[in-house]
């Protein structure tokens, strides 16, 4: 595959640009190749009968109906039931009129889909995606009606100008205080040229946190009190964390709570962090653990490290998924599952939040190496994951090795 189009996903699903950083050209050969030790699970293709058109989210209501919702990347979202041998999807919403997707420059389009913790009630879900004309991200609101999703109920809540195509992030989730998390990239092209990540006065290269109850100063949001630069002179207050490339995707562990992060990298190194209030993850001054640029550095900044990196001798996109807290396969649970795009490779990764310690490493082994651009939680906590084999998705679940 052409280097450049290891963007494909981050896009994630899709293709995040990989130009060679060329600080790091002494570190190209990169470390040993890990022999990871292998998990007795396996992969099955799972909703065989639907075809989906690149689906980039995988999400649920929460309101009991155990439904699966898929986004696909053109703009349109499917529902169906929680039932493998489901014939039929049903057109919950379509945007696909004001998505802005080009299969050939494809981290556009309909990144992100999260329904509200109290959807049930008031039939608010929310989507970021781009827009047809001009390169502009929004996170809006919709609302239902009749019981699918109404286009004309859109309320923007947030217009964010991109000077690239690429790097757009797109993971929206509620977190288990209420709020929206955003998930965004530092612009796009290569080596973050704008230093947006290490500039708290763009909301690019950062994870933005909103509270979507709320109205206040002329916004359709509201501003959590603790976010944490609320009070810093030129920042901007939405900002949670900052310092990241590419974020593709964001989770939380349904049990701890805790904020799962995969960024992808530049040219040489993979990352998963767990972000905290205000941390700095370092991008582009460096790349996971590795020094990058000091162009944009500031003195005395600090950074936190990544949980866990891998070079791109292993991989190079990382597509981040979910502490698995399901009751089918007791050999993943409380194990955090992820992927890389390129080499289609699966892990599910040991860590101990009380010694923050990275425990082993292990391979789920999949033959087919499918390119996986995200992953997906059920209602009762089970893992889905997705491959894009052109322009349609093979949706997988876990089950436990025979």
């Amino acid at each position: 595959m052409n280097r450049l189009l290891r963007l494909f996903c981050v896009l994630p699903m899709i293709v995040l640009l990989a130009v060679p950083a060329m600080a790091q050209k002494k570190e190209v050969e990169g470390p040993p190749i890990p022999n990871d030790p292998v998990l007795p699970v396996v992969p099955k293709k799972t909703f065989t009968n639907l075809r989906i058109r690149r689906p980039v989210s995988i999400t649920h209501a929460g309101d009991g109906t155990n439904r699966v919702f898929f986004a696909e990347q053109q703009g349109v979202i499917l529902a169906v039931p929680n039932d493998p041998q489901v014939e039929e999807a049903e057109v919950f919403l379509d945007i696909e009129d004001s998505v802005r997707f080009n299969p050939k420059q494809n981290e556009e389009g309909l990144l992100g889909l999260a329904f509200h913790p109290n959807f049930k009630e008031n039939g608010e879900f929310f989507l970021y995606y781009t827009v047809k004309k001009g390169l502009v991200s929004h996170v809006s609101r919709f609302k239902t009606k009749d019981g699918k999703g109404d286009p004309a109920s859109e309320e923007v809540l947030l217009t964010i100008e991109q000077p690239f195509w690429n790097h757009n992030g797109g993971s929206i989730e509620f977190g288990p205080d209420g709020y929206l998390y955003i998930g965004l990239g530092d612009g796009g092209s290569g080596n973050d040229p704008n230093g947006n990540g290490q500039n708290l006065g763009t909301w690019l290269g950062s994870i933005l946190r909103i509270d979507v109850d709320k109205k206040e100063n002329g916004k359709n949001y509201g501003i959590p009190a603790d976010n944490p630069f609320v009070s810093t002179k030129g920042a901007k207050p939405e900002i949670y964390a900052y310092g990241l490339r590419n974020v593709w995707r964001l989770t939380f562990d349904r049990e701890t709570g805790a904020c799962w992060v995969g960024d992808v990298g530049q040219g040489l190194w993979e990352e998963i962090d767990i972000i905290t209030n205000g941390g700095n993850y370092g991008w582009n001054v460096r790349e996971g653990l590795h020094p990058f640029s000091d162009e944009f550095a500031k003195p005395g900044a600090k950074y936190i490290d990544p949980i866990f990196e891998y070079h791109h001798n292993v991989g190079k996109s990382i597509t981040s998924g979910f502490v698995y807290r399901g009751k089918k396969v007791p050999q993943l649970v409380g194990k955090f599952l992820y992927a890389d795009y390129v080499a289609g490779k699966v892990w599910a990764l040991e860590y101990d939040y009380e010694t923050k310690k990275v425990g082993k490493n292990y391979r789920i082994e999949e033959p087919s190496n499918p390119p996986v651009v995200c992953f997906g939680e059920t209602e009762d906590g089970e893992v889905l994951m997705c491959a894009i084999f052109g322009d349609y998705g093979s949706i997988y679940e876990f089950t436990a090795a025979e």
